[in-house]
This record gives structure tokens, C-alpha cells and sequence, in this order.
């Protein structure tokens, strides 16, 4: 049986693994281990070690902290209309393709989504 933080872990993981746009090979083959693993630790069926953390978390560029963020919250994931964003493809396509827009544009952007939610 899942453990919910472990859950909680490898979906933050995969969330990474995305935005950074690399493959679950090439994870793998970065910290040392075969991309069955990768896909077992992002599932939450297997636990990730510690050192096994400290690895993926300097591949990926972040903290050890940014695996356990939002973890005290009661869901655990951001979640809108009882969707997990952070399984939803198309919003982290979506926060990808945001964050590749020059500053200044982004923010006009942000304004008008602001702008055009609170319209709807």
C-alpha cells in the first residue's frame, strides 16, 4: 500500500521532471538507476532514499524541501473542481509555456488572466 507522503513525493518528482522537460530515462540514467525506478518513485509504489533524494533533487535543480511542499495540506496537491493540477498535463504544459515568456510579457499575460477570471 501507497504511503501518502511517498505519493506526495513522486508526484512532486514527475511535476519537476516535466517542467524541466526530461524524460523519465533521462532522470534515470543521471542519478544511476534504471527508469523502472523512476516510474515506481514517481508513483509513490516505491520509496525514495534519502541519498536516492539528495540526487534527483540536485538533477532537477531544487531544494529537498520543494518534495515535500504543500504536503501539511489537507490535499496535498493544488487542486481546482477536485482536479490535480500537478497530474494535469495540459496545466503544466501550460505553467511551462508561461514561464518561457520574456518577464514583461508574462506579467501583462498574468494581468489579463486575472482580468479575464474574475469576468467569467
Amino acid at each position: 500500500m501507497k504511503h501518502p507522503v511517498d505519493a506526495h513525493v513522486g508526484k512532486r518528482i514527475r511535476h519537476r521532471r516535466w517542467m524541466v522537460g526530461m524524460t523519465q530515462q533521462q532522470l534515470a540514467d543521471k542519478v544511476g538507476i534504471k527508469f523502472q525506478q523512476i516510474q515506481k518513485y514517481e508513483t509513490g509504489m516505491n520509496r525514495v532514499s534519502a541519498s536516492r533524494l539528495w540526487d534527483i533533487s540536485e538533477t532537477l535543480g531544487v531544494t529537498i524541501a520543494f518534495f515535500f511542499e504543500g504536503l501539511q495540506d489537507a490535499g496535498a496537491a493544488p487542486q481546482v473542481a477536485g482536479t490535480d493540477l500537478m497530474a494535469d498535463k495540459e496545466a503544466l504544459e501550460l505553467v511551462r509555456s508561461y514561464y518561457a515568456i520574456p518577464e514583461a510579457q508574462r506579467r501583462r499575460l498574468f494581468d489579463l488572466a486575472r482580468v479575464l477570471s474574475d469576468a467569467a
